[in-house]
């Protein structure tokens, strides 16, 4: 199968690994145009670029996947199928139609639940009990076309996402090459619109931790906001950062109320007191509680002005 993958970050690269070692023929990668980074502003080529330019790989790097330009190199490379892995821009029906074997998604949820550009985060803060990932071919609605392949793996209720998301990426990986391998002989299977649901994408805003709502609820927001865009509260008008934190059977603390301890920070809640084990102050690197908490000159009684 000759092929062209389309992908911009990191978590594209176990995909790109695992198809140079099939024996499928990878032709060239499509991905986002370089980027300014760091306080030089200079134009960084993305993951899957720097992926490329390694392995001597051609990358395509439209500023949309309609560009004429983009269109007719892809079309003169004649590709079979062309594997998607968090490309980040949509591709139009025209395109979709060059390779006959379609655009192959892989995305991490078990579809139609979680359709959109956080699946993991929200399968987190949701509370599923069960998540995985689902290689489908590209229709012009979101996250909607047919279905080739699925794996699964249980939540245990301690993942945060961006471990989740490693983790699946690799597995699926393993899930797009036995895709591939199976175009021709196999048919994709309708989803089932009644059961979709919804992941937008996580703002910052969106990350900002409300001492009313339950423990477990905070501990799941908190775990699918890890380590981005990270889940924040604020404490005079300053803000910090929450990495990582677990639930209490502790009562007594009105919430957004602290209790500084030698070993330990509490934070009140809707219901049982919440144990801070990760901080990140404003300009500085991520910390234990327990060293921000001892670093404290004077003890604060609350965040958001709880008092």
């Amino acid at each position: 199968m000759r092929l062209v993958l389309a992908g911009t970050p990191a978590v594209a690269l176990p995909t790109l690994d695992a198809l140079a070692a099939s024996g499928h023929e990878l032709l060239a990668v499509v991905t986002r145009p370089d980027a300014p980074r760091g306080r030089s502003k200079r134009p960084v080529a993305s993951a899957v670029g720097q992926w490329a330019e390694a392995h001597g790989v051609q990358a395509l790097k439209p500023a949309h996947p309609r560009d004429p330009e983009f269109v007719a190199a892809l079309t003169a490379l004649a590709p079979d199928a062309c594997p998607v892995v968090a490309y980040g821009a949509l591709v139009p029906q025209h395109v979709l139609d060059i390779p006959p074997f379609g655009w192959i998604n892989l995305h991490f949820s078990l579809l139609p639940r979680w359709r959109g550009a956080a699946p993991v985060q929200h399968a987190i803060m949701a509370g599923d009990t069960e998540t995985g990932a689902t290689t489908f071919r590209l229709v012009q609605a979101l996250d909607a076309g047919p279905v080739y392949g699925t794996l699964r793996r249980p939540l245990d209720g301690s993942e945060t996402a961006g471990a989740l998301l490693d983790e699946l990426a690799a597995a699926g990986a393993g899930l797009m090459v036995e895709t591939l391998d199976a175009l021709g002989t196999t048919e994709p299977t309708e989803q089932d619109a009644a059961g979709a649901t919804l992941a937008p994408k996580i703002t910052v805003a969106d990350a900002r931790l409300d001492w009313t709502r339950p423990a477990r609820d905070l501990d799941r927001h908190i775990r699918g906001c890890s380590p981005e865009p990270m889940t924040w509260t604020e404490m005079d008008g300053v803000r910090l950062k929450v990495a990582y934190a677990r639930p209490t059977d502790e009562t007594g603390l009105a919430p957004g109320a602290l209790a500084v301890e030698k070993r330990r920070v509490l934070v009140g809640t809707g219901t049982t007191a919440l144990e801070l084990v990760r901080v990140q102050q404003h300009g500085k690197k991520e910390m234990t509680a327990a060293d921000w908490g001892r670093g404290l000159h004077a003890v604060p009684t609350g965040f958001d002005g709880t008092r």
